[in-house]
């Protein structure tokens, strides 16, 4: 649909770019009307461009190619399973096989287009083929946006557990286009919130004001406090990795929740939405953290207070504890067995607690079981 130059005009004014800082850094524009800004990302001496997206997207993805079409590139769009069946080493190799058949160069791209499953697997493909070639993420889902676009994360799950196999890799840019977000259903967007409550606890209270002042508006995609959020949001994902892009440290604080809340996805099959995971996640890990003195009552308190604004989960089923301490145990955060937790002493203030002892575990996950 046509927009008139004045609207054109208020857009580009609302656009925002947050630069991630480091050894390879890159812009991330957040803003509307932007899938013309990609061509201008990828440069003058890219030819070929691979476009990875879910197959539930090939019509936008039709429109992301014929704009690179027009801009001169030669698009080829590869259609890819959606959420999570994405991240396998056979649709990887799929990719590979696309790469090979048109003959992509080093001097080529690729395009992540889509959530989160989308933009690790194109990371992992872009950083592999020829040992890595250049990389556009366009995150199409909030939780994409936010979270698994920023920061050159890529990877691939195996039965074993989530992103056990996978490198860092910088994209070169990411273009956060908010007008994407439309065609998603309400419920994916909320679940996307998980994430952004987590910078809200982490780094910025603000985030966690907006949502208590008004769910629905901070909740409606079409909103400016919807968009200070994912601004807020990736500043500090873009603050973070810009410090510690390897995890050495400090990157370690956008765990929080990610925990139990990985293992619950794995105990789920991946049919539960990551926010609704982490969002557990939070909670599990605020009880863990008053129990052992360091966190007081209002802070946890808070935390499910906010997560239920938003219609989130914050309790989990007795019965798979277990498996749950057996997955936790793989999670690629532990070092040498040992668990470790990103926990908080106040709102805004992480930290890490190492080897708690199984009885404070226990204890914690049973303020958060169901009924």
């Amino acid at each position: 649909h046509s927009r008139n130059p004045q609207e054109i005009r208020q857009i580009m004014s609302a656009t925002k770019v947050i630069q991630v800082k480091g050894v390879d850094p890159y812009d991330i524009t957040i803003g509307r009307a932007l899938l013309g800004e990609v061509g201008k990302a990828l440069g003058s001496g890219v030819k070929k461009v691979l476009v990875i997206h879910p197959v539930g997207l090939t019509a936008s993805a039709e429109l992301l190619k014929s704009t690179l079409d027009d801009q001169g590139y030669e698009a080829i769009l590869a259609g890819v399973p959606d959420s999570e069946d994405a991240k396998r080493v056979e649709v990887a190799a799929f990719c590979w096989g696309v790469l090979g058949q048109a003959d992509f160069t080093r001097s080529d791209a690729v395009i992540g287009f889509g959530g989160g499953s989308t933009t690790d697997l194109a990371g992992f493909v872009a950083a592999t083929w020829l040992r890595g070639v250049k990389l556009i993420q366009v995150p199409t889902t909030l939780l994409a946006m936010v979270d698994a676009a920023i920061g050159g994360k890529t990877g691939i799950n195996t039965a074993e557990g989530k992103n056990l196999v996978g490198c860092f890799y910088a994209p070169s840019a990411v273009i956060i286009d908010l007008d994407t977000l439309e065609s998603l259903p309400q419920n994916e967007i909320l679940a996307g919130f998980g994430e952004v409550v987590k910078y809200g606890f982490i780094a910025d209270e603000r985030i966690l004001e907006l949502i208590e002042e008004d769910v629905a508006v901070a909740t409606d995609s079409k909103s400016d406090v919807f968009a200070e959020l994912i601004e807020r949001s990736v500043a500090i994902k873009a603050r973070v990795v810009g410090e510690d892009f390897k995890e050495a440290g400090l990157r370690e604080i956008l765990n929080y929740g990610h925990t139990l809340g990985h293992a619950i996805e794995l105990a789920e099959r991946y049919k539960w939405r990551h926010g609704a995971a982490i969002s557990i996640g939070m909670v599990f890990v605020a009880e863990l953290a008053r129990l052992a003195g360091r966190l007081s009552d209002e802070a946890v308190d808070r935390h499910r207070s906010v997560l239920k604004l938003i219609g989130l989960p914050t309790e989990y089923k007795a019965e798979k504890w277990d498996q749950l301490v057996a997955t936790m145990q793989r999670d690629k955060k532990s070092r040498a067995g040992t668990l470790r937790f990103v926990v908080l002493d106040a709102v805004g203030k992480p930290t890490i607690m190492a080897a708690p002892a199984p009885e404070l575990l226990h204890a914690a996950f049973q303020e958060i079981v169901a009924g």
